[in-house]
């Protein structure tokens, strides 16, 4: 048992002083669902509706978010500024969701992103999210990750795909890129993952068009288009999702079994998260 003194001390060190350089990238689009983590959380903030931006109760395990999130030492990204802060999602021998024993995972749900009918599924919306990696809690890039998706409400199929590693079923020659995938699975746009940038992302869902964009840069330079609006089915509502999802290897069943490593300790940094209305094009670069 944890003493309250110890606790005390854990939670002063999560809450680290937040770094003093700012990202200077501005919100100029309404914001629909915001991701964004105040300045001032603590750990425990994260175990409650009234107090976390996100879900308390999905997606985890059996261990609190204030066990699973951490609070990186780094610099803010793009969009984050004096008020905001990044957070570290993680995951560990014990990160299972529900009977999901084969995967290893933890993630976040934006409150308010509703699986039937929600905001996030109307109009054309762009999803905003900045990752950096932590050269303490590396992904082990012979599994497959997904980290950022959509998936649609009956579960059946993701509108996008942001995954990293090895592709069950392919060689595994670009394990080191960010891919981006569309509703059939097929790679968009990739780029290598950066040992030690913020890498920033967007991604835009116009769900009367039925297309997919995709945006990025690298700390604090403004994003710029990377594709198209490319033809994507975006029907069946959902949520957004992410975190980290450790697929296993050795196994045609990745939900209920297969092979993943004892031991584990991952984690991915996020920043800037936030879902804009990009209608008349607004999207915040």
């Amino acid at each position: 048992m944890i003493s309250s003194a110890l606790l005390t001390g854990l939670l002063a060190t999560s809450a680290l002083a937040v770094p003093a350089k700012r990202g200077t990238g501005q919100i100029k689009c309404p914001v629909i669902l915001s991701g964004l983590v105040p300045a001032d959380s603590t750990p425990t903030d994260f175990d409650s509706y009234a107090t976390s931006p996100f879900n308390p109760d999905y997606i985890r395990g059996s261990e609190k978010f204030s066990q699973i999130l951490q609070f990186p030492d780094v610099e803010a990204s793009r969009f984050d500024n004096a008020t905001t802060r990044a957070v570290e999602v993680t995951i560990n021998d014990k990160s299972i969701f529900q009977t999901q024993n084969g995967f290893r995972r933890a993630g976040l749900q934006i409150q308010g992103d509703t699986n039937e009918n929600g905001p996030g599924t109307q109009g054309v919306r762009t999803l905003h999210f900045s990752v950096k990696q932590d050269p303490e809690r590396t992904l082990n890039l012979t599994h497959e990750y997904l980290n950022v998706w959509h998936e649609t409400s009956d579960y059946s199929a993701n509108q996008f795909n942001f995954q990293l590693g090895t592709i069950i079923g392919k060689s595994g020659s670009d394990k080191n890129n960010f891919k981006v995938l569309n509703r059939q699975n097929s790679q968009v746009w990739s780029t290598p993952v950066d040992a030690t940038a913020w890498q920033n992302f967007a991604i835009t869902l116009d769900f009367n068009k039925n297309t997919l964009q995709v945006y990025y840069s690298k700390n604090d330079e403004p994003l710029k288009a990377v594709t198209s609006a490319l033809s994507n089915n975006n029907a069946g509502g959902g949520q957004y999702q992410i975190g980290i999802l450790k697929k296993p290897t050795g196994t045609s069943d990745v939900v209920n079994s297969g092979y993943q490593e004892k031991g584990i300790k991952e984690g991915q940094i996020y920043g800037g998260i936030f879902l804009e209305d990009s209608a008349n094009a607004c999207v915040s670069l």
